[in-house]
């Protein structure tokens, strides 16, 4: 599952709005609707802000190969 989809699927799960997501990470709105929809550049300390809510963080996991090697 996509970063995107993760969040916002729990965002979801507990009922809050993008708003009330950002006021409970200590980010910005700004940040939270550019998550979700999947900006490539996105400050990694604040991604853990926003994950650290549900009990999870961003962290280091192999790579996925190349399927015709």
């Amino acid at each position: 599952m996509e970063l995107t989809s993760f969040v916002k699927e729990k965002r979801k799960a507990v009922n809050l709005t993008q708003p009330e997501l950002a006021a409970k990470a200590g980010v910005g709105l700004r940040f939270i609707r550019e998550l979700e929809q999947g900006k490539q550049s996105l400050r990694l300390d604040k991604v853990n802000q926003v994950l650290r809510l549900f009990g999870y963080e961003v962290g280091a996991i192999p790579a996925k190969k190349d399927r015709n090697e």
